[in-house]
């Protein structure tokens, strides 16, 4: 079984590993998150929410996400 820092390690290459969604949550909401690979986001429509991704590695702090605008989050539940 894979650990959440092997995991980490390998956030950045392709694409976010599945398992590694599964075990991310919105901090605020603990709802699901969805990975916005041309934003480098981890959305969370609960939270309207938008985390950033710097470095390969998501930043899940409230003070450093922003508000999805309607817009996003209308074509996020699609």
């Amino acid at each position: 079984m894979n650990s959440p820092a092997h995991l980490l390690k390998n956030y950045g290459k392709k694409q976010v590993d599945k398992k590694l969604l599964d075990i991310l949550v919105c901090p605020v909401t603990k709802g699901p998150l969805i990975y916005d690979k041309k934003n480098k986001e981890l959305i969370s429509l609960s939270a309207r929410l938008a985390y950033p991704v710097r470095d390969d590695i998501p930043v899940m702090l409230e003070d450093e996400a922003r508000k999805i605008t309607q817009d996003e989050y209308e074509q996020y539940r699609k």
